[in-house]
């Protein structure tokens, strides 16, 4: 979701933000938060004419190609059971034990003491684990099936989420800035503007173009489903990168600059960064600045490798999330980019129909996501629980140009900061107005 930070208090300008106090209107590009594609094509043929001598080599430290399992096509998956964990009547009888014996523990405990020590899974544990090593550095997400929401209460579905990707990934995120660390992402007002302003999209039933949140590790667990849409789409960042690097490697060039203008949505607030970082994991040894790959041919699944970190909306803005009018804009070249980054996605994603107790868990580094939209009714009405997770032995870090921003970014979701001390956890109810039309509290 959002490139971002969703809970800066309002006034705080360090990291390389830039507060522009000028009102004069900036010139921007033809460029939509959910793009056009005829726009986009007659673009990449103006921008040709005009650009004949781009770069036709990739920038120093980058690889030709990703050769990795994370470097898929949704056609490449011959059915859902490619992705799928079933979780057997002994997982689910070991899940609930786990969640009786913590409820059963001495002590004033809540949300935050869930853990692998006080939600114990001998048997699933271990399988799961194995999950983490999936997500990290092998095809980037999965979904586990077998969960009956209807069984448990509210505060029980969210110990028994907790519990379970707590074996996936143990530290925690905050969402946003007054320290919430679960979302519930449902239809809450409707998609109308009230009062001056438009909700955000994760709190309406509008669809989502592809994007990155801002944490480690997503995870939605699906209390319920919609009607009708809801569609869930994930696509591989190595795939789009290789489509890139082959064909148009000057492009690359374009998504790793650290010129990128992201709008923060406070009183004309930006900040830059690249959209493309090539990351490290914590389970290889990182290189060393922009020293080059030491096989600049390919890239294993063991170096992580390329990646994008970045929503639509802070470069584009949209009808219910305006730019401030002295922001900067971005290029021409940089809509090229973008548009093609979403149109390649949209190309090779796969399409995920979550049931009813579904929860997925994906590589946000690895992957671009989402949503189609949705229609609720009297019986069937859309309730996903949003974590931000980090796996600590296997995270994936940022190398080189841009990695100060997203250092900046992972402290305030990740560090020990005042937020996180006065952690909230919601249980059974939806974020407050205030938050659904706050759009520096949204990612998409």
């Amino acid at each position: 979701m959002a490139a971002v930070c969703p809970f800066r208090s309002p006034a705080s300008t360090a990291g390389h933000i830039t507060t522009v106090k000028q009102a004069q209107e900036v010139v921007r590009p033809n460029i939509d938060w959910f793009p056009s594609y005829k726009v986009y094509k007659d673009r990449v043929e103006r921008l040709a004419a005009l650009y004949p001598n781009r770069p036709t080599t990739l920038p120093a430290g980058w690889p030709s190609q990703v050769n990795a399992e994370r470097t898929w096509s949704g056609s490449d998956f011959a059915s859902e059971n490619d992705y799928i964990v079933h979780l057997s009547a002994d997982d689910i009888t070991e899940i609930e034990g786990a969640l009786a014996h913590f409820k059963g523990l001495k002590g004033d405990l809540g949300p935050d003491d869930v853990n692998p020590r006080t939600f114990p899974l001998p048997s699933l544990g271990t399988r799961l684990t194995d999950l983490a090593n999936v997500i990290h550095n092998g095809r980037g997400f999965v979904v586990l099936r077998g969960l009956n929401p209807d069984k448990y209460s509210n505060y029980d579905n969210i110990l028994v989420y907790l519990g379970v990707t707590s074996y996936i990934a143990e530290t925690r995120g905050l969402q946003d800035f007054d320290g919430r660390m679960l979302l519930h992402i449902q239809q809450v007002v409707a998609d109308v503007k009230k009062h001056g302003s438009m909700p955000n999209s994760p709190y309406v039933a509008r669809a989502q173009p592809f994007h990155t949140d801002l944490c480690d590790v997503l995870s939605l667990y699906a209390l319920d489903v919609a009607a009708y849409g809801g569609e869930s789409f994930l696509a591989s960042s190595a795939k789009i990168y290789n489509e890139i690097a082959r064909t148009r490697p000057d492009v690359i060039h374009v998504l790793a600059a650290d010129d990128w203008p992201f709008d923060e949505f406070w009183e004309g607030q930006y900040h830059t960064r690249p959209l493309l970082y090539n990351f490290t994991s914590s389970s290889s040894s990182p290189p060393s600045g922009n020293t080059p790959n030491p096989d600049p041919v390919s890239t294993s699944n063991a170096g992580a490798g390329p990646g994008f970190q970045f929503s639509r909306r802070p470069l584009t803005g949209s009808h219910f999330s305006p730019h401030h009018p002295a922001v900067p804009s971005m290029s021409e070249l940089q809509a090229e980019a973008l548009d093609m980054v979403y149109f390649l996605a949209k190309e090779h994603a796969v399409e995920i129909t979550l049931r009813k107790g579904d929860v997925q868990i994906f590589n946000n580094f690895a992957m671009l996501h989402a949503r189609s939209s949705f229609g609720d009714d009297a019986d069937h009405r859309r309730h996903m629980l949003r974590l931000w997770l980090r796996n600590d032995a296997l995270r994936w870090t940022a190398a080189a140009a841009g990695s100060t921003a997203l250092e900046r970014i992972s402290y305030e979701i990740y560090g020990n900061n005042e937020y996180r001390r006065n952690a909230i956890w919601d249980i059974d109810r939806s974020p407050p107005e205030l938050r659904v039309k706050h759009r520096r509290a949204s990612c998409a």
